[in-house]
C-alpha cells in the first residue's frame, strides 16, 4: 500500500559490500504526514475545511494566530485552491487580527452558489470569566474564544471576499446556559462540525458549554440550528432560525457517562435520518440516530462496530464521519480508550456501511486502519475534513501549528471501501504459505524478511534510512491448553536475533522482535486465545509508524476493558528479524497450527480480515 518509488544508486550500494535487495524497491509510505500539502496560515492553525465552489475552486477556512491557540489575536481566515490543495491564493481576513478573537470557523454552501461562513465572535469583547479554582486559582479564566456570539458571514464571489457586515444567529436558551456562571447572559459554545443540507434546510452544528475548569470545558452538550430559509433568503437580516433537539438539553453523554458530549458530527443516511457521532470523556465515541430531522434523538450510546456490539475507542479527540458519494461512510478516530487529549497519532479510519436494524438503518463498521502519521508520537493530528473529488478523497488536518491536505491512496482506499464483503486470501506480498492442516512440529526454509532500517548511502554520514517496511503473519492455532510459553513460531538464533510467537501470560499471544542488540514485544489482548478452539490470528508490524496490531478470529485487538491500547509500538532502532533460515513452527505446541501465511509487508485490516473469512470456510 505504498504509492511513491524512491531512487537510489543500486551500483554504489553494491560496492560498499551492502545487500542490494534490501535497496531495490524503495518506497515511500503515502500515510505520513509529511507528504500531507501544506494549507498555509500564520503560527496557529486550526479547522482547515474544505467546500468546493461553484467555479471550480476549494475554498478552505480556518482560525489562525500569530499566538497559540486561545490567546488575543486569534481570527478566522479563508483562501482558494484550484489546484486540489497544492497552491493556494492569498488568504483573506474575515475578521482583521486585534483584541477581539474570531474562531472556529465552518463553510455551508447554499444551492445558489452563496457561501456562509459561520464562527465565535466575542463581540462584547469580554477578558475574563468565571471559573473553577482547581484551575484557575483566582477563579477567573483569560482564554476567551469560546464564548459571546455565534455569527456568520456571507460571499457571493466564491470565497474571494466577504460581507462586511456580521450576523448573529438566533440560538435558543437551555437549562446548560441557565446553569453557567452568568445563567446564561453571557454563553459559553463554540463549533466543529460542518453544517449540512436536508429537504431545502440547513442545519449547523454548536456545542454549548455550562462552565470552565480543568481541562477547559468541564460540561458540554450537542444541538443543531436550523433554518428553513437560508437557502433561498436573498436578505442575511431576515434568516430564521430554529434551535434543536426540542427540550431543554443537547446531546449528553450516556447514561453513567462523563459530563462532556461535544465535537458533534453529523450525516444524512439514505432513508433521511440524522446520524450523529460525538467525544466523551470516556474513552469511548458517543452516537445518536435522529428519525425525525433532528427534534428528537435515541437514547446516546457508545459507537459500536456492529449492532450491539464491540464499543470503538476514542480518548476526548476529534472523532468525525462523512457520507461518501458512494453511500459508505469514512470515520476518523484514534482507536484508543484515553479519557484526555493525548495520543492523536497515529490517526486510524473505519469504513462504514448502513445496515437494518430494530431501531431502523445503523451504520456498521469495518476494523481499523492507519491513515495519518508521523515519527514523534506526541504530534497530535486531528479537526479534519474531507474533499471528494473526480473519485478521489482528500483528507485535511492539523497539528495546531501546520494544517494539510492529503490525498488517500485509492488502492487502499477500494480495499476499504470493500470491507464487508471480502473473503478471499491476500496473494499480495505473500512470502511463505503452508497451507496444509496439523503443522505440528515441523521446520521450513524461512524466507528472508524486509528489514525496517539500513544505511543512507546518499549521504556523506551513512546515516539510518527508514524504510518503512513492514511484515504479516497469518496463521490458525488450536491449542488444547493456553498455558504460557508455549512456542508457536521461531526463527531466532542462539543470542535471541529473529522474532518468535508464543502464548502468553493471559490466554493471549506474545510477538517477540529482535535483531541482536533490540528487543520489541507485545500481546494480543487478554482473553483473546481460547482452549480447544480454532483461532485465526494475523500479526501485523507496520514498520511506517512502528505499531504492531493483532486481529484474531476478524476482530482488532483494542484492549478492550484490560488496556487502553490494544495496538503497540515497536523499536525505531529495530534494524530486522532476520534470525536463523529455518523457521520452527509448533514446537511446544499443546495442539496445532493449521496454517502459515508470512508477507514481506504489512497487510490492512480488511486484507486480515478477508483471510479469515476465506480460510474459515475450508477448516
Amino acid at each position: 500500500m505504498n504509492s511513491k518509488t524512491l531512487s537510489i544508486d543500486i551500483e554504489m550500494i553494491a560496492s560498499m559490500g551492502l545487500d542490494v535487495d534490501d535497496y531495490s524497491n524503495l518506497k515511500d509510505d503515502w500515510r505520513h504526514l509529511k507528504h500531507g500539502n501544506v494549507i498555509p496560515s500564520k503560527t496557529y492553525s486550526d479547522q482547515p475545511y474544505v467546500i468546493k465552489t461553484d467555479d471550480g475552486a476549494w475554498l478552505c477556512v480556518m482560525t489562525t494566530g500569530v499566538g497559540r491557540e486561545g490567546e488575543g489575536g486569534q481570527h478566522v481566515i479563508s483562501q482558494r485552491s484550484t489546484d486540489k490543495g497544492k497552491t493556494w491564493e492569498n488568504i483573506v481576513e474575515l475578521e482583521q487580527p486585534g483584541q477581539i478573537e474570531a474562531s472556529y470557523a465552518v463553510l455551508l454552501k447554499a444551492p445558489g452558489g452563496r457561501i456562509f461562513c459561520f464562527y465565535n465572535h466575542n463581540t462584547d469583547n469580554v477578558r475574563e470569566i468565571i471559573a473553577s479554582k482547581d484551575a484557575y486559582p483566582d477563579g477567573l479564566c483569560r482564554r476567551v474564544d469560546s464564548l459571546g456570539y455565534f455569527v456568520f458571514k456571507y460571499s457571493d464571489d466564491h470565497g474571494r471576499s466577504w460581507s462586511d457586515k456580521r450576523y448573529v444567529v438566533d440560538i435558543r436558551e437551555m437549562e446548560i446556559d441557565r446553569q453557567n456562571p452568568y445563567q446564561g447572559k453571557i454563553r459559553f459554545f463554540w463549533n466543529v462540525g460542518k453544517p449540512f443540507i436536508h429537504d431545502g434546510a440547513a442545519y449547523v452544528s454548536v456545542h454549548k458549554v455550562g462552565s470552565i475548569g480543568k481541562g477547559f470545558f468541564t460540561r458540554s452538550e450537542g444541538i443543531l440550528v436550523k433554518s428553513s430559509d437560508i437557502l433561498t433568503e436573498s436578505d442575511p437580516a431576515n434568516i430564521s432560525w430554529e434551535t434543536l433537539p426540542d427540550g431543554d438539553h443537547g446531546l449528553r453523554a450516556p447514561s453513567g457517562g462523563g459530563p462532556i458530549s461535544e465535537e458533534q458530527s453529523y450525516s444524512v443516511m439514505s432513508d433521511g435520518s440524522f446520524f450523529c457521532v460525538y467525544r466523551t470523556v470516556d474513552g469511548y465515541p458517543a452516537c445518536s440516530y435522529s428519525r425525525d430531522e433532528g427534534h428528537t434523538w435515541s437514547e446516546p450510546e457508545y459507537l459500536s462496530y456492529t449492532y450491539k456490539g464491540k464499543k470503538v475507542k476514542n480518548p476526548r479527540a476529534a472523532n468525525f464521519a462523512w457520507k461518501c458519494s458512494n453511500g459508505k461512510y469514512l470515520y476518523w478516530f484514534h482507536n484508543h480508550s484515553g479519557k484526555d487529549y493525548e495520543n492523536r497519532n497515529p490517526v486510524w479510519m473505519l469504513c462504514g456501511a448502513e445496515k437494518e436494524s430494530p431501531e431502523g438503518l445503523i451504520i456498521e463498521w469495518s476494523q481499523p486502519e492507519i491513515i495519518i502519521y508521523t515519527d514523534d508520537t506526541f504530534i497530535r493530528m486531528s479537526y479534519p475534513d474531507l474533499v471528494e473529488e473526480n473519485n478521489d478523497i482528500y483528507i485535511t488536518e492539523t497539528d495546531k501549528e501546520t494544517a494539510r491536505i492529503h490525498k488517500l491512496n485509492p488502492e487502499f482506499l477500494n480495499k476499504l471501501f470493500n470491507f464487508d464483503r471480502v473473503e478471499s486470501i491476500e496473494q499480495d506480498g505473500l512470502i511463505l504459505d503452508i497451507t496444509r492442516v496439523g503443522i505440528n512440529p515441523s521446520t521450513v526454509s524461512c524466507p528472508k524478511l524486509p528489514k525496517f532500517l539500513v544505511r543512507d548511502v546518499t549521504t556523506f554520514d551513512y546515516k539510518g534510512f527508514d524504510l518503512r517496511n513492514g511484515i504479516s503473519l497469518d496463521f490458525y492455532v488450536n491449542l488444547t491448553s493456553v498455558l504460557p510459553g508455549q512456542n508457536i513460531f521461531d526463527n531466532r538464533t542462539p543470542e535471541g536475533r529473529g522474532f518468535c510467537v508464543t502464548t502468553g501470560d493471559y490466554e493471549n499471544v506474545r510477538l517477540t522482535l529482535n535483531d541482536g542488540m533490540t528487543e520489541s514485544c507485545w500481546s494480543s489482548d487478554p482473553g483473546s486465545i481460547k482452549p480447544d478452539h480454532i483461532h485465526h490470528v494475523s500479526i501485523i508490524i507496520d514498520g511506517g509508524p512502528k505499531v504492531i496490531t493483532f486481529i484474531i478470529d476478524g476482530k482488532f485487538c483494542d484492549g478492550g476493558d484490560d488496556r487502553q491500547f490494544g495496538w503497540g509500538r515497536f523499536s525505531p532502532n529495530l534494524y530486522d528479524i532476520n534470525g536463523s533460515d529455518e523457521l520452527t513452527i509448533g514446537k511446544d505446541v499443546d495442539g496445532s497450527v493449521k496454517t502459515v501465511r508470512i508477507y514481506n509487508r504489512a497487510i490492512m485490516s480488511s486484507e486480515a480480515v478477508g483471510n479469515f473469512r476465506a480460510t474459515l470456510k475450508n477448516l
